[in-house]
């Protein structure tokens, strides 16, 4: 049977960003600038690329800048914009808040990651919606939520996007899936092991960063004991969905590479890495960088 094209998008975007303080002290870790765009504004794009219309930003306290990035351009910066002659500008400006339909939603109960999800539930309803990170993305053509959608097309269930890690000793940083082969990039998951020690790691496939999730999710969620440190995982609520005999495929990305910026020096590779395909900059870019005394 044909599956229903997925319509929603949730963006969990409550976290306190402790990793970047001071600098998240006020300003949400999601509008932490990639050149000249905010983190989420590259997940945003990648849910609109891929057909999503609703966009479902869950948010917390001191978050209210990204509900203004989205927002459509204030009188003043257009008027700004329009004496400077400066058009293309503006026209990317307005852009923003007419990518998509979106819908903000405070994440309210226990800490964890499942619970912006739990959170998002009334705007959901009866149908299955994606998920995906606010502080990290997957670039790719087409894009990894897109390819996402193929699978669920073709075999129902909930489907997450999949990476290899390259290094063993970096599989202790992620969910890894124990596996079954289905076709070509596609896996059905029999279950997820949080973190592994590397030696016991299922193997070399993480699984995280984005989701398509079925409403029986929400059920789950509601009824999970909170785990370490007192929170709601979706990685746990997932695994139970497992063990019901639900389907859930892992989605290994094609032609993509993963931007993890909710750490430091993760962050700065991306910068570095955007900055030196930008159009406008890299070549005085490239440039600088060579001219860096890196041996000192």
């Amino acid at each position: 049977m044909a599956q229903k094209k997925i319509r929603k998008a949730v963006i969990p975007a409550a976290g306190f960003g402790t990793r970047f303080l001071p600098q998240t002290k006020a300003m949400p870790k999601e509008m932490l600038p990639v050149v000249d765009k905010p983190v989420i504004q590259y997940v945003v794009e990648e849910a609109v690329q891929s057909g999503i219309r609703d966009v479902i930003i869950v948010t917390g306290a001191l978050k209210r800048a990204i509900e203004d990035h989205f927002d459509a351009p204030n009188a003043d910066l257009i008027k700004n914009l329009e004496a400077g002659n400066k058009d293309e500008l503006l026209k990317q400006t307005r852009a923003i808040s007419e990518m998509a339909n979106f819908i903000y939603i405070r994440q309210k109960g226990m800490y964890g990651n499942g619970t912006p999800v739990l959170s998002a539930e009334p705007a959901i309803e009866n149908e299955f919606f994606a998920v995906l990170w606010g502080d990290e993305f997957i670039y790719s053509k087409p894009p990894r939520l897109a390819q996402m959608m193929a699978v669920h097309e073709k075999f129902g269930g909930a489907v997450i996007s999949g990476v290899r890690i390259k290094k063993r000793e970096d599989l202790k940083r992620y969910g890894i899936a124990e596996v079954e082969s289905v076709e070509g990039n596609v896996f059905r998951i029999k279950k997820i092991v949080e973190k592994p020690n590397p030696e016991d790691a299922p193997s070399d496939l993480a699984t995280h960063g984005a989701y398509i999730l079925p409403p029986e999710i929400f059920g789950i969620l509601r009824d999970q004991k909170p785990g370490t440190g007192g929170e709601i995982y979706l990685p746990e609520a997932i695994d139970e969905l497992i063990k019901t005999g639900y389907p859930v495929y892992a989605c290994e990305v094609e032609n993509g590479t993963y931007y993890d910026t909710g750490n430091k020096l993760e962050y700065l590779k991306t910068v570095i890495a955007f900055a030196m395909e930008h159009p406008e900059i890299k070549e005085p870019f490239i440039e600088y960088l060579k001219s860096l005394e890196l041996n000192k």
